[in-house]
């Protein structure tokens, strides 16, 4: 089914902020560098998103619902559950760079509502990690969450940084 070029549009501009984002930050990043990288001009990017902080919180948004949804395509097993949750995660991160990217930089950002999505984002995917744990006998479940969710925010550090031997321990340079 194709969509109307009106959400076509939406969509447009919503991955072309994801792509400024990543690349420039949220405090250097303009609706006019937004419009220029999506081929539009800067009004029209108004007529989806209010604000460009709206823009940010919709980008981040998509990219804690693609991490909820890859967890979700995990095949449940005690044996082996947290290690293809990491794999899916990694993979993600390969196909979409620029959402890990924005996750990082949504850390720093101090605007109030973009710190909600943060933290609305980060504690769905707990509640979720630990449930799934919990499901598959995985022992210490709490505990064991908290460990897959800081190596999680760890490689998505390493990544944006470019610094894997933060996560691989050995130089790789």
């Amino acid at each position: 089914m194709v969509r109307p070029k009106k959400e076509n549009r939406k969509e447009d501009i919503l991955e072309a902020g994801l792509e400024v984002f990543a690349k420039r930050g949220y405090y250097n990043t303009t609706t006019a560098l937004i419009a220029k990288k999506a081929g539009i001009s800067q009004p029209y990017v108004f007529k989806f998103f209010k604000t460009k902080e709206e823009l940010f919180i919709a980008a981040l948004d998509r990219a804690f619902e693609r991490i909820l949804q890859t967890f979700e395509n995990v095949e449940n097993s005690q044996d082996n559950l947290v290690t293809k949750m990491i794999a899916a995660y990694e993979e993600l991160s390969e196909s979409n760079p620029n959402e890990i990217s924005l996750q990082v930089i949504g850390f720093s950002v101090t605007e109030k509502a973009i710190q909600q999505s943060i933290r609305k984002g980060m504690s769905r995917i707990r509640s979720y990690t630990l449930e799934r744990f919990q499901s598959a006998g995985i022992p210490n479940a709490n505990r064991e969450v908290t460990t897959f969710l800081a190596r999680g925010i760890l490689c998505n550090i390493s990544f944006f940084i470019d610094l894997p031997e933060l996560i691989d321990g050995e130089k790789n340079r």
